[in-house]
């Protein structure tokens, strides 16, 4: 494992994609030292206000910035045919070399119903999954090697082709995953794992099992990337940072399973329900810059290689300055 890097989560779902792109790279300026930005087709709540392309803003990071960067994440199988997943990711590697990686998800409905198809539930959405990393596996492999290949599954199919612009080295694979047993999965089948700021014990039984799927396949859990996205609120006041909580990601405080909701609407007239108590263990939210150092610090010592900040205010330079100031020189694994 190398130092622990502190990255930039740039919210499509709430700024201009050009505005985005600017704060990825101010945040760089000031010691950030990669960019990880989402999938979405719509925000979660319509005050976020945006949902950009990914793949256009992260070629625009790519040319902005010098750090690591990829789509966390991306679901690569309802609105995408794991083959188009797979030639977007291989020309930013290709572009990009050694800077991108590819974050997978299992998709929700909020983004992937708007193709009209059948929206299943949460087992057979982690089956399409893996079959699709399956397939990109595939392509990335035959194609290093000059070859076509093909596929035929119970989801996708594939015909004879192959990618014809390949990275010299293929973007490292991660899957997003907050449960168990899809943690032993994404051992068995890519490179490293991504997930969200949770209970400590969650995150320790999710790296165990993950390291289990990982010697199974004969691969060394020590050399996976293990990636977090930490989503937080820091203004001046505890009340501003409270106010941006509530307005700009109420979603956060949902506690409840939020993959079958289709509308951002929905999630509006949901949030009005999310009261303050509701962010507990879910948002840290302060103006002290010591108490988010102490919680980063917390999984820090979990052993996460990077870990990707989401401030849910639209105050991102200010907070970027103070958190290069006093808050990550500060945390050390």
């Amino acid at each position: 494992m190398g130092d622990l890097r502190f990255g930039y989560a740039a919210m499509l779902e709430q700024f201009h994609p050009t505005e985005a792109v600017e704060l990825s790279a101010y945040a760089e300026s000031k010691g950030f030292s990669g960019v990880m930005a989402a999938d979405h087709f719509q925000p979660w709540v319509p005050a976020q206000g945006q949902s950009a392309f990914v793949w256009n803003v992260l070629t625009a990071v790519g040319e902005r910035t010098k750090g690591d960067f990829g789509p966390g994440v991306t679901a690569p199988s309802f609105r995408w045919h794991p083959a188009l997943v797979a030639q977007a990711s291989a020309t930013l590697a290709a572009m990009y070399p050694g800077r991108h990686w590819l974050g997978l998800g299992s998709g929700e409905a909020l983004n992937e119903h708007i193709v009209g198809g059948y929206w299943p539930e949460t087992a057979e959405r982690i089956n399409r999954m893996f079959e699709a990393i399956e397939i990109i596996n595939k392509l990335f492999t035959a194609s290093a090697a000059g070859k076509d290949t093909k596929f035929e599954g119970k989801f996708f199919k594939l015909e004879s082709t192959r990618l014809w612009t390949m990275p010299e080295q293929r973007p490292p694979l991660l899957v997003a995953t907050a449960g168990p047993v899809t943690a032993k999965r994404a051992g068995r089948s890519v490179d490293g794992l991504i997930t969200v700021g949770a209970p400590l014990e969650k995150i320790s039984g999710l790296f165990a099992k993950f390291d289990e799927g990982q010697r199974e396949a004969g691969k060394d859990p020590a050399a996976a990337p293990r990636m977090l996205q930490v989503h937080l609120s820091w203004a001046p006041t505890d009340e501003e940072a409270l106010a941006n909580a509530m307005h700009e990601w109420p979603n956060g405080g949902m506690k409840f399973p939020k993959g079958d909701i289709r509308s951002p609407f929905e999630f509006e007239q949901m949030a009005k329900l999310v009261r303050p108590e509701d962010f507990e263990g879910r948002l840290v939210i302060s103006s002290d810059p010591d108490v988010h150092r102490a919680a980063l610090q917390r999984y820090a010592d979990l052993g996460f290689d990077s870990i990707y900040l989401h401030n849910v205010g639209r105050n991102q330079r200010e907070w970027i300055d103070v958190f290069a100031r006093d808050v990550l020189p500060k945390v050390h694994r």
